[in-house]
């Protein structure tokens, strides 16, 4: 089983930056398509971004789009998620998920094999 560990979240004053980070240790990420959820107090999880396994292609909800930026660093076996001007909204846990289907967008969770455990986010001033 992939066991995920998400880091880089915390707390950024509105239009501030955080990037997070998703790795994985002995399995190769490059395998995966790795999404990017969240989930805040009160509401159910929601997809904001994910990367395929293959030729990379990357997919963003249209209230990140512009803002956020997924990557990914084969060798160092991590996906990234940099987050650029940040909104209370955007307020927050961030997990990483992973799976080998060909999603051909961000997909549902139930999409998804492997999760982290989720690492929180906080926009406020």
């Amino acid at each position: 089983q992939l066991q995920l560990v998400e880091s880089g979240g915390g707390l950024v004053q509105p239009g501030g930056s955080l990037t997070l980070s998703c790795t994985a240790s002995r399995i190769s990420l490059s395998y995966y398509t790795i999404g990017w959820f969240r989930q805040a107090p009160g509401k159910e999880r929601e997809g904001v971004s994910s990367i395929s396994n293959s030729r990379e292609r990357t997919y963003y909800m249209d209230f990140v789009e512009g803002r956020f930026t997924i990557s990914r660093d084969n060798v160092k076996n991590t996906v990234y998620l940099r987050m650029t001007s940040l909104k209370p909204e955007d307020t927050a846990i961030y997990y990483c998920a992973a799976t080998q289907k060909v999603i051909g967008g961000i997909g549902g969770p139930n999409e998804y094999d492997d999760w982290g455990q989720g690492t929180q986010v906080t926009v406020s001033s």
